[in-house]
Parts: C-alpha cells; structure tokens; sequence
C-alpha cells in the first residue's frame, strides 16, 4: 500500500476499520432526561476547569437509538452536567456507556465522547417509562417515569437537547505524556422533535467501582422529560488547550 494510500485511511485497522468514514444521522433517537440535584462538593470534583458550575445539577439520560447511519440501532446512557464557559451556558459530558463498539470507537477517536461499553435499556412498561444501564452483570442505574404523562412544549424540548457540550479531548504521546489535551464544543443541529413529554420521575444509582455514576448522588429529582427526534451532530471544535495554558 503507497503511503498516499495509507493517507486515506482514518482509522485502525488500517483494511477493516472499526466504524464507517461517515457523518452519522440520528432518525427515531428517543430520550428519558432526568435532572437531579447533587452534592456540590462531588461536581466539583469531576468538573474540569474552566467550566463553572453554576448550580449542582446532573442530567442522567437513556438515548435510544431507532437507527443511526453507518451503526445501526443502539442505546446509550450517561451523565451531563450543566456548566458554562466564558459566559456561554452548556454542559460537560461526564460518562456514557453505550452497547455498540463501532459507535464507541468513532465517538472517542474523531470526536471526544467520553464513551465506554455498557448495557443500557429503555423501554416502556406498566404505564412507565423504564431507563436502566447494567456495567457486565451489576445494575447501576434504574430511571423511571411516568409515561407521556403531560405534553412537553416542542420547543422546550428542541432547548433541553441542543445545548452546547463540552469534552475533554485527551490523547497520549508514545512516553506515556500528554500530546493532545483539549477542551472541546460541539452540539446538536438539524433537529426535528417529533413528540416531547414531562412527569413524574424517580432515578437510583447503584455503587460499582468502574462505573462510578453514584459518585454523584441523588438528593432531589428536578425534572423529568421523554423526547423523540430526528439529529445529526456537529463536529468538535477546541475552545482550549490545557497544554498551552489557554484559549485554543
């Protein structure tokens, strides 16, 4: 293979790489969001500067994925964190586990998901929408909330799931020392919400060692939402360099 050959290639292995070279569109992606409040101290703790917290809030979801270009269907589930950034209001990814290594792959690699694999569900039942996310054979989270209870307004919805997220994008050199350290920004376009509602919601995390969701813990559910849309996601954009000392 020339070398202008191996050029063409994005990803490893270089004949069979891990995911498509595609720019994936979301059709029939569907949210449980549930937003806690939490112990101030542990955000802190997690929060890189120089995002600020503003309030200590956690937003737990479920995201199923009805069918994504070049993956396939899937499900994920994480923890966001409201922040801001000089003046701009977002939030922080913190962790996602999802049960699609391709998807996992490519979200680390070209973008700076913090993606692990998990065995996230999301499911109705009962009169009940049910999220639940297992680490191997161990629950570690259970969401529930009453199902379309109460219409959210549209454009509420469209508001809670474009918001600006910051990443850390991290990358080593060969020594074991940091050769990329990046804060990045991304977000949400192209969105169509196609059905968008609110209610009663409860939310337990479950202690687990290399899936330390409940280093957050619930003190108080907030707000609660079930959202069905179309999306594509915008690429990463560095907004600062933690190697340099500032603005990227």
């Amino acid at each position: 293979m020339k070398q202008q050959e191996v050029l063409r290639h994005v990803t490893t292995p270089l004949t069979n790489p891990a995911y498509a070279p595609v720019v994936p569109r979301f059709t029939n992606r569907e949210y449980l969001n549930i937003v806690y409040r939490t112990d101030a101290e542990a955000l802190r703790a997690v929060v890189p500067e120089p995002l600020e917290i503003d309030e200590p809030l956690v937003r737990f979801e479920v995201m199923k994925m009805g069918d994504v270009s070049g993956y396939g269907p899937y499900t994920e589930s994480g923890q966001a964190i409201p922040v801001s950034f000089e003046g701009e209001r977002g939030e922080y990814l913190h962790a996602m586990y999802l049960d699609n290594f391709p998807a996992t792959a490519s979200g680390r690699e070209i973008s700076a998901y913090p993606k692990t694999i998990g065995s996230p569900k999301l499911f109705p039942e009962n009169g009940a929408l049910v999220g639940t996310l297992d680490y191997g054979s161990q629950r570690v989270a259970t969401a529930t909330m009453g199902y379309k209870h109460h219409r959210l307004d549209v454009r509420e919805a469209e508001a809670q799931i474009t918001v600006p997220t910051f990443m850390l994008k991290t990358i080593p050199d060969y020594d074991g020392s940091p050769r990329v350290f990046e804060l990045v920004r991304t977000e949400i376009t192209d969105v169509v919400v196609k059905e968008a509602w609110t209610g009663p919601a409860r939310l337990q995390l479950f202690q687990h060692v290399l899936a330390p969701l409940a280093d957050l813990p619930v003190l108080e559910v907030v707000s609660a939402s079930h959202i069905l849309t179309d999306l594509t996601l915008a690429p990463v954009k560095p907004v600062f360099d933690y190697l340099k000392g500032a603005r990227s």
